[in-house]
């Protein structure tokens, strides 16, 4: 994929500007075209990357038993309304036949599905889906718990609602007790 054309993005900054009524050549937009163009090419930045490359470290250690990495604070842009969402992920795995990635590269992974224009429900299969892909484990859980301003500026407007998503695979879909135990400990 190629990278983020700046100068088209700028043309349209200002056009919208005019659309909406403003002059782009008023002291405080005369730069906001510019300023956009920058702000869209950090959050989509992740539109150049595979969360799998996040995981192709794998340290042999003999655990096979629950990884939570709870609370990786995120955003992302809505794709229906080009809006901010923003919240925490909790991502959990137990790994299989010794294959452990490092805790960062669970939070860089969540980074990398955040930053494009997105759905919530989007970023928590394909992380989950990632994980399972590249480790194996022998179950996945993730859980993203987001506030949406396409929400809370326009719509309906209800700031404070949280919308909660979750993908569930391997042993979590059917061991109520190992799932039972991932909710405890994101609660505690």
């Amino acid at each position: 994929m190629s990278a983020v054309n700046k100068e088209q993005i700028e043309q349209a900054v200002r056009q919208i500007l005019e659309a909406i009524g403003e002059d782009p050549n008023r002291e405080g937009l005369l730069d906001t075209p510019k300023r956009v163009a920058k702000m869209y090419e950090e959050v989509f930045s992740g539109l150049n990357e595979d969360p799998n490359e996040h995981f192709k470290t794998i340290f042999g250690e003999e655990h096979e038993e629950l990884v939570l990495v709870k609370d990786i604070n995120f955003h992302s842009m809505c794709e229906h309304h080009l809006v901010p969402f923003y919240g925490k992920v909790h991502v959990a795995y137990i790994p299989k036949g010794g294959r452990v990635t490092g805790l960062s590269k669970l939070a860089r992974a969540v980074e990398a599905v955040s930053k494009r224009p997105q759905l919530q429900e989007r970023i928590t299969s394909t992380v989950a889906d990632s994980i399972v892909e590249t480790l194996s484990p022998h179950g996945v859980m993730v859980i993203v718990e987001a506030e949406h301003m396409c929400m809370t500026m326009r719509g309906v407007r209800k700031p404070g609602a949280m919308t909660v998503t979750s993908a569930v695979r391997g042993v979590f879909e059917h061991d109520q007790a190992a799932r039972a135990e991932v909710l405890s400990l994101i609660k505690s």
